[in-house]
């Protein structure tokens, strides 16, 4: 687990900047557009690699429904909703409530992959997201229940549900097939509902494609995106989820690090308390040891 540290850290900060990244250019695109051009440009990316490496493509009906339900999960589910939910929550909800998903993959792993944790190392994920709702609290107590917000929290949910089942898939064929091609085609496939539902619903030519939109779409789709789901597939093959994933609570910390620097946003007692608790849940987690067996998670 040790030397995959600073790789599942990097995947951190990689997503991290998606929200920065998004808000630069969703000013300049319908959403679903956005969010399809997004996972096209990093599918066709990963391919091109793995074609030029030499990598193997999938083989067989079983692997190819798995890739179809990560793409699904990962890309359509998760896409659409975080390309949505901004229009009806504010920032601290949306944080509080997509960092559940941690959570469910624990469940998850424990029923389908028979990943155990120690009573020290669940508490730690108890402890890790207790840390992200101290972070938003601010928001959490301004946010406004008004027409929409349930709506914004299903949208939410949907992305968080999408994500956490595509991690489990993704654990489970990691190291059976090349991690370029598996996540290029996943992203590839998942587009394809994306753009259906853009081409239906909004006019692609109010795209502006100024220098501010081509920043955000080539960063958000080589970057965050091709680059950072194929270190996250190359960590799972020797790393259990649960652990790994935990580390996605760094995600929102990293965020409001990347707001102090650029943004000029201060650093509150909230931030720094929550910040701690959640590293110290990171640190639970990581620093128990894990049963195997069949001891109930």
């Amino acid at each position: 687990m040790t030397k995959n540290i600073l790789p599942i850290i990097l995947v951190m900060l990689l997503w991290s900047s998606c929200y920065p990244l998004i808000t630069i250019g969703i000013a300049y695109s319908p959403h679903l557009t956005f969010a399809a051009m997004r996972a096209s440009i990093a599918g066709a990316a990963l391919l091109i690699v793995a074609m030029a490496l030499g990598h193997s493509m999938p083989k067989g009906k079983p692997i190819w429904l798995k890739l179809s339900a990560i793409g699904l999960g990962a890309t359509t589910f998760g896409f659409f909703g975080m390309f949505h939910a901004a229009e009806y929550v504010s920032p601290g909800v949306a944080t509080v409530i997509s960092n559940t998903q941690p959570l469910m993959a624990a469940v998850l792993a424990h029923i389908f992959l028979r990943e155990y944790l120690s009573p020290p190392a669940r508490w730690g994920l108890i402890i890790g997201f207790l840390g992200i709702v101290v972070i938003a609290i601010p928001e959490l107590s301004a946010a406004s229940e008004g027409n929409g917000y349930l709506l914004g929290v299903g949208y939410i949910m949907l992305a968080a549900f999408g994500v956490t089942v595509s991690s489990v898939l993704i654990k489970g064929i990691a190291g059976t097939v090349s991690g370029l091609s598996a996540m290029g085609w996943q992203l590839i496939i998942g587009s394809v509902p994306l753009w259906l539902m853009a081409l239906s619903w909004e006019d692609q030519t109010q795209v502006q494609w100024t220098s501010s939109f081509l920043f955000s779409l080539l960063g958000l789709s080589l970057f965050t995106t091709a680059f950072a789901y194929w270190l996250w597939f190359k960590v799972l093959e020797s790393t259990p989820l649960t652990r790994a994933n935990v580390f996605t609570f760094l995600v929102p910390f990293f965020g409001l690090s990347m707001g102090v620097i650029f943004f000029g946003e201060a650093i509150t007692v909230w931030t720094i308390a929550g910040a701690s608790l959640t590293l110290f849940g990171i640190y639970k987690v990581n620093g128990s040891a894990q049963l195997k067996g069949t001891q109930p998670l």
